[in-house]
């Protein structure tokens, strides 16, 4: 599961989530239940304003990282894109939010950075949809449905297996996996061919999946949000949603 676990607190971007500390015992917690490898470290978006920079956010994501090593395995990332989300543009200014949209060179600041902050942790770091090529840091393209994450955690699951079109098999005595083939350990690998979503975004790297959300119903109320069109569509949905808790949507309808 990907788990969001960014640090607004201050800029008050995210006035409806539990308090930080609050939010990584949660991980921990699941990581304790789950298993490590299971929970997915998001921090995303990375916003700019005129108030938090570069320097800023590097300095949030170092204290969860800090708190996070043995937790996380992995951290995606990605860049507000305002400029291509309406909704994103309009609720940062009705709500006041002086923004700055990022440019090349400070992405390219921020991976560098975050790589040499990296050598502590040893998480594999990955983007979010997002067009720029990082990989002289150490950046990969990330796929949040990640069919390869779900055969390295559910490959003994047969029916999922055949789901995915996986194949469970065994090199010979003299063989070599082929290409791609994931690599399970005690001699066996899996091989498949991955079905990209076509419904996403170009540079989103995520199998075919369904999503089961719907627009405005996300009651953390986030200034930057791209989901809701308005803070009061998303509470009069929520507030519907807890007086027909048993309704075919989660809007209560």
């Amino acid at each position: 599961m990907q788990e969001p676990l960014n640090d607004y607190e201050a800029e008050g971007l995210e006035k409806g989530v539990p308090p930080l500390q609050d939010r990584i015992d949660t991980f921990r917690r699941l990581v304790d239940r789950l298993g490590a490898g299971h929970v997915v470290w998001r921090f995303d978006p990375l916003v700019l304003t005129d108030g938090l920079g570069v320097d800023g956010l590097l300095e949030k994501v170092s204290r969860i990282g800090d708190a996070l090593k043995g937790y996380a395995e992995k951290l995606v990332f990605s860049y507000v894109d305002i400029g291509t989300y309406r909704r994103v543009r309009a609720n940062l200014e009705k709500n006041g939010i002086r923004y700055r949209e990022w440019d090349a060179e400070q992405m390219d600041a921020f991976a560098a950075r975050l790589s040499a902050l990296n050598r502590r942790w040893g998480y594999e770091l990955a983007t979010c949809g997002e067009k720029a090529d990082l990989s002289r840091y150490g950046v990969v393209h990330n796929r949040c449905i990640d069919d390869r994450l779900i055969v390295r955690l559910a490959h003994e699951d047969p029916v999922l297996m055949r789901h995915l079109g996986v194949r469970i098999e065994e090199p010979g005595l003299f063989g070599t996996p082929p290409e791609g083939a994931l690599d399970l350990g005690e001699g066996r690998y899996a091989v498949w061919s991955t079905v990209k979503d076509k419904g996403q975004r170009e540079f989103c790297g995520c199998i075919a999946s369904k999503d089961i959300g719907e627009y405005n119903t996300c009651a953390h109320l986030c200034e930057y949000c791209y989901a809701n069109t308005t803070k009061e569509a998303a509470v009069a949905n929520l507030q519907r949603n807890r007086k027909n808790p048993h309704a075919e949507t989660i809007t209560g309808i």
